[in-house]
């Protein structure tokens, strides 16, 4: 029998396909780092769980590839991570990547490249749901036809670094915290 966290870490990684160890060791809010890591080692002794790419990621099955629009979209959801339940963040339909839920509100991430403007238009927009796109650039936010209802734009920078910066900025284009 798997352990609570032992449980969320497959079926994130199930659901998701690979991510970044340091997303699966966030992921894990309510457990100081170490102990996550021990976790996880835990998952790879007994073979559930694997390393892709030298341990950068990790999947269930040795062979999964990461899925970019879904790494980034976890580095927003992780912006949220204190108001959002374990359990209460999965795919979304397309062109969406995750829905989440945070105090009863539905959170719909959607990743667009340059080129890709157009996809917001697929969005069937609702009355308790917003989106957070997800933009190379905020100067592409101009670009979109937007579904009448709330928006955040966010940018997701790596400077370089293992866990990127991630920036929100609102429909008038102010810079805004993720958490509030």
């Amino acid at each position: 029998m798997l352990l609570q966290e032992e449980q969320y870490i497959i079926h994130w990684l199930t659901q998701y396909g690979a991510l970044t160890k340091a997303q699966v060791v966030q992921l894990l809010k309510d457990k100081p780092p170490q102990t996550a890591e021990k976790i996880i080692r835990g998952l790879k002794r007994e073979v559930m769980l694997h390393d892709i790419s030298s341990g950068y990621y990790l999947g269930v099955d040795p062979m999964c590839q990461p899925e970019q629009r879904i790494i980034l979209s976890v580095w927003v959801l992780l912006q949220f991570i204190d108001h959002v339940e374990p359990m209460a963040h999965y795919p979304a339909t397309y062109p969406s990547q995750i829905f989440f839920l945070k105090e009863n509100m539905g959170y719909e991430i959607v990743v667009l490249y340059d080129g890709e403007q157009h996809l917001a238009r697929l969005l069937q927009p609702q009355e308790d749901l917003r989106y957070i796109f997800v933009l190379p650039r905020i100067s592409m936010a101009q670009e979109l036809v937007l579904p009448n209802v709330p928006c955040l734009f966010a940018t997701v920078d790596y400077n370089g670094q293992e866990v990127p910066t991630v920036k929100f900025y609102t429909e008038e284009g102010g810079a805004q915290n993720g958490s509030d």
